[in-house]
């Protein structure tokens, strides 16, 4: 067993040696890619875990599985200030990394050759951990989990994911045809990839593997036609054989990387107007269980994607929907870093110089029924955000003078009225983490 689990290893490695993943060019740049800057942002993880914003200077980021260093360089461009570690047990890969970063100008940033399981060697602990696209690769994910954890701070979080069993399936079945052809009882290469390409051309076009994984266009890149139907070592898994592993290996649940996109009431047409044993039922359904609803009724996910984190670590906080008026008071309000784009303050300038709305949705594209829309005198209200942080008091002292008199009464607006509708307004934008909303400490 053992022998095995090291060739399969072997043949992972070979197939990134031989072809380098992603193949994205060395001068393509992140920058303007903003969920992606969103998503590996520590301050997102964080924030959703603690209830409080953190600084990203000085923070020591491993990307596990770095791959030829495109997802190290979005970690170094969304995390200002940060150390960049990577590690790949492909020593082509690791080189392209490298070369990458110095490409971009990032110097505070090193990669090493090397497989999970021998983490322990960098003798470093790390603030933040990236393990993407890898950790199902292993023989074992409560392996790769367990040598994350062990590298990681007390407070810090990890990011990882496994392929879906339920949405890959087609892809599984796939690589079973080609298995059995023996296309990859070795590294598959050009002549591999050209009969695998072939066979599915071939096939007539109501065959239902051809209906449900097929993609003409796609399949003319060999990256892709290896990266789904002749990937050595590929695994799915579902959502409760990740909390499985995750509690096998005393880890914490965070949240899932693209939350939204597993919100199981979305899945309705009428979220208020359940039929009535799921309105009783889901209340008391956990976390875990709803997770599982959602793939089981909509497997649209390729990854279970997830953050996680040493157990007991969080900072308690109370939801921003229960807070008092005084909480309110105490709160302090960020900007998402990753919306001080140049773009988004230009366009908000001239949204608000022109009274047009501000699509706010447009620089962080998270899903949602509808684009996220705010009017230009709430952008008003809000631009001293792009700026530094500020009270939710001077925002709504900043509101009534945008607005001082009611529309209808003509009467001045009461302080009431200005935090009711900036308390509405706050809230409905930190549920997409635009805002981030973060209380006072208070003496206990």
């Amino acid at each position: 067993m053992e022998n095995q689990e090291s060739e399969l290893i072997e043949k992972i490695r070979q197939q990134f040696d031989n072809a380098p993943y992603p193949r994205i060019p060395l001068e393509q740049s992140p920058k303007k890619d903003y969920e992606l800057l969103y998503i590996h942002n520590l301050v997102t993880a964080y924030y959703l875990r603690n209830q409080q914003v953190i600084e990203t200077e000085g923070k020591v980021i491993l990307d596990a599985g770095c791959g030829t260093g495109y997802k190290s360089l979005v970690l170094a461009e969304a995390n200002p200030g940060s150390r960049i570690v990577g590690i790949d047990l492909s020593e082509e890969s690791v080189k392209l990394a490298q070369k990458r970063l110095q490409y971009h100008g990032f110097e505070n940033a090193e990669f090493h050759a090397l497989c999970i399981e021998e983490l322990p060697k960098l003798e470093l602990k790390f603030d933040y951990i990236n393990s993407d696209e890898v950790i199902y690769l292993l023989p074992d994910i409560k392996i790769g989990l367990s040598k994350l954890k062990s590298v990681i701070k007390p407070h810090g979080i990890i990011r990882t994911n496994f392929h879906s069993s339920l949405q890959r399936a087609v892809y599984f079945r796939a690589q079973e045809v080609f298995k059995m052809m023996g296309l990859m009882e070795e590294n598959p290469r050009e002549l591999e990839i050209e009969i695998a390409r072939e066979i599915l051309t071939a096939l007539k076009d109501d065959v239902m593997l051809k209906i449900q994984s097929w993609d003409r266009n796609a399949a003319q890149t060999e990256e892709w036609m290896l990266m789904n139907y002749l990937f050595q070592g590929d695994k799915g898994y579902t959502i409760p054989e990740m909390f499985s592993a995750l509690r096998a290996t005393d880890l914490e649940f965070v949240s899932m990387v693209n939350w939204r996109r597993w919100d199981l009431l979305a899945l309705f047409k009428e979220q208020d107007n359940l039929p009535a044993f799921l309105a009783m039922s889901l209340p008391e359904t956990s976390v875990e269980e709803r997770l599982h609803l959602f793939e089981l009724l909509h497997p649209v996910n390729r990854l279970i994607d997830f953050w996680c984190a040493h157990p007991n670590q969080a900072q308690s906080f109370v939801p921003v929907d229960e807070w008092t008026l005084s909480d309110w008071e105490d709160v302090r309000v960020h900007l998402h870093p990753q919306l001080k784009s140049f773009q988004a303050t230009e366009d908000l300038i001239h949204c608000i110089n022109s009274q047009k709305p501000f699509e706010i949705s447009r620089y962080v594209p998270l899903p949602a029924l509808v684009p996220i829309i705010i009017e230009s005198h709430v952008a008003a209200c809000l631009l001293p955000l792009w700026e530094s942080p500020c009270p939710a008091k001077s925002l709504m002292e900043r509101w009534l003078k945008l607005k001082p008199l009611h529309p209808v009464t003509m009467q001045p607006a009461s302080e009431k009225t200005a935090w009711d509708e900036i308390k509405e307004v706050l809230s409905r934008l930190e549920a997409f983490l635009y805002l981030l909303l973060e209380r006072s400490a208070r003496p206990s």
